[in-house]
């Protein structure tokens, strides 16, 4: 019934932007989304295909009823779609989550205001500016401030009926030169006032205004003979002069831009958020975004972009993202700068936005391991184009010396981890002389027949330590056991690192720093280190054996023995002639006794 519903209330939407609501059958908003066109991106939920995405499909699923809003701009219905979201907080919308530790700092809204940091911020008029990540940014500008204006830091109430009524005394604060002791009218009103706006003027970057009255008031003072006023005015010159050179300078930018950043993982997302008033970076501050329906990066930015310019009640005319925004409005401006300054700045906020990812996900996996094993996998899948999770990788390798001792090695990881209880070696016995592409066949042939007969779990990936030649000789054997293109295969070249996949003759290269290629080579590294060792311990004893075989009338099966017994040449040339007959009878033993013992 409520599919019929549905169909009617999409065929009457208009082609216009707007927000759309969907309900579930006990009326509950559970998503608001925003649209440039509704009727288009309502009913592509309906029409897609959601397989590969879970979380939309329960939703699409859930949808009982849906409501609209129609808007002028498409920037009308991000805005109006962030204020919904805030007020409603539907179950499978993303939400951001900022860093509530910053600290910002406030102007009071007071008679006298005080200028304090804070870590909580209070709706009751006062004027924010921040957040600081870094506290000592913040601190080096409130000691600007209060070598620069005799502030109050008392928390009287100076009304004018309190003042009037000598209510107050003046304090130490006065006695040392710190406040103007407005509390018992020594400062008026008016000239409190005019030097907390000069405050905000340096809090939003106006530091030209600011620097051009001090230089009008020092030159006054000077003229009038007052060298001390004067001096005075010279030291806040300097002290601002000192602060700029501190701060973030873009030198060709003098309007102020908003610029934005975003990276995200299957997950989460973090968004980043710069401001640039005259030049100066003011305002820094980093989101995470929990996914909630494998949102687009586009869409998350968008969603930032509305929550901080509401949030900070930015107005700059200018936006710097890192991709193309499907929204347009004619009073903003969006930018994707490719080179210059502006591409600094965005370079910037990228960089910010990575490490505070970084940061988040060390926190997360110190405290659920699971959440960094998922995290890997994810990016292997993604950096492999694999179609599932790689939980079970197992890497071939082979090792010889010239052609002699062959040995192939096996090595299984799982959730990205060695499971060493899985190894397997392998001795080819079909293959003549130093044949690796042979005896690849050979051993993946053995492997995955064996897995077969005993109904085994088949892995998610397997490596070929080598090239083309290797890769495909591997293939061979899937192609003859019926599997190949069931299980995902690639060779790793030694020498560049070129991971090759099958029918496809370019390789691909992987960034030497991401996680997906250390895993690769560790499970290569490893495999190396299994076989390598298996082949020197055969070769060893084979040498042995060998040695054994020069004494007359001792052959390979009685050299064996011995050293199944005595593991060692040393320790057989050192055993009396009794114990050696107790192994390999009278005969055998006079002859291996006197062929160590006999003087040479």
């Amino acid at each position: 019934m409520h599919r019929s519903h549905l169909k009617s209330i999409i065929s009457s939407l208009p082609e216009s932007p707007g927000i759309y609501k969907y309900y579930d059958s006990d009326q509950h908003l559970i998503y608001i989304g925003k649209a440039k066109n509704l009727k288009k991106r309502v009913n592509s939920y309906f029409t897609k295909n959601h397989h590969e995405n879970r979380k939309t499909a329960v939703m699409v699923g859930k949808i009982c009823d849906i409501q609209y809003t129609l808007v002028e701009t498409e920037m009308d219905a991000l805005l109006l779609e962030n204020s919904l979201i805030k007020q409603y907080q539907p179950r499978f919308n993303i939400s951001l989550k900022d860093d509530k530790t910053y600290p910002s700092l406030c102007i009071k809204n007071e008679h006298f205001p005080r200028i304090f940091a804070t870590r909580q911020p209070v709706k009751d008029g006062s004027e924010y500016f921040g957040p600081y990540t870094s506290g000592h940014m913040m601190h080096t500008i409130l000691d600007l401030i209060k070598a620069s204006y005799p502030l109050r830091n008392c928390t009287f109430n100076l009304s004018e009926a309190n003042i009037k009524s000598h209510k107050f005394k003046a304090c130490l604060e006065y006695d040392i030169g710190n406040c103007l002791a407005p509390c018992i009218a020594l400062q008026t009103e008016a000239d409190y006032v005019q030097n907390v706006k000069e405050i905000k003027s340096i809090l939003k970057g106006n530091l030209a205004e600011v620097k051009n009255r001090f230089k009008v008031l020092m030159k006054k003072a000077s003229d009038e003979l007052k060298f001390e006023e004067a001096s005075r005015y010279k030291r806040k010159l300097e002290l601002l002069e000192n602060y700029q050179s501190r701060s973030t300078i873009v030198n060709d930018i003098k309007h102020d831009i908003d610029i934005f950043s975003i990276v995200s993982d299957e997950k989460f997302a973090f968004a980043n958020y710069l401001k640039v008033s005259n030049g100066i970076i003011i305002q820094t501050q980093t989101f995470e975004i929990k996914k909630k329906l494998d949102e687009s990066n586009e869409e998350m930015l968008s969603l930032a972009i509305a929550e901080v310019r509401d949030k900070y009640g930015s107005n700059s005319k200018e936006i710097i993202v890192p991709f193309e925004l499907d929204w347009q409005d004619e009073h903003i401006t969006i930018t994707v700068p490719k080179i210059g300054e502006k591409k600094k700045l965005l370079d910037l906020s990228m960089k910010n936005a990575m490490y505070y990812k970084k940061e988040k996900m060390s926190q997360y996996e110190k405290l659920n391991p699971d959440f960094k094993v998922e995290r890997i996998l994810n990016q292997m899948k993604t950096d492999l184009r694999l179609t599932e999770l790689p939980a079970h990788i197992e890497c071939f390798d082979n090792s010889n010396l010239q052609g002699t001792n062959p040995v192939s090695a096996c090595v299984v990881f799982k959730d990205a981890k060695p499971s060493k209880k899985d190894y397997r070696h392998f001795i080819p016995t079909t293959v003549v002389g130093p044949d690796d592409f042979a005896t690849m066949r050979e051993v993946v042939f053995r492997r995955y027949r064996g897995l077969l007969e005993e109904k085994q779990p088949l892995p998610n990936l397997i490596i070929i330590d080598g090239g083309k030649g290797q890769l495909s000789a591997a293939i061979e054997s899937l192609k003859e056991l019926n599997i190949y293109g069931k299980i995902p295969i690639l060779g790793i070249a030694k020498r560049l690192e070129e991971l090759y996949f099958p029918e496809d003759d370019l390789p691909l290269y992987i960034d030497k720093k991401s996680e997906t290629l250390k895993i690769i080579q560790q499970l290569r590294d490893e495999a190396h280190r299994f076989g390598i060792t298996h082949h020197r311990k055969r070769r060893n004893k084979n040498t042995l054996i060998t040695e054994l075989e020069n004494i007359k009338g001792i052959g390979p099966s009685t050299a064996k023995l011995l050293l199944q017994e005595l593991k060692s040449v040393k320790k057989i040339r050192e055993t009396k002639q009794s114990e050696l007959r107790e192994i390999i009878g009278t005969t055998k033993a006079k002859l291996v006794w006197a062929f160590f013992n006999t003087v040479k």
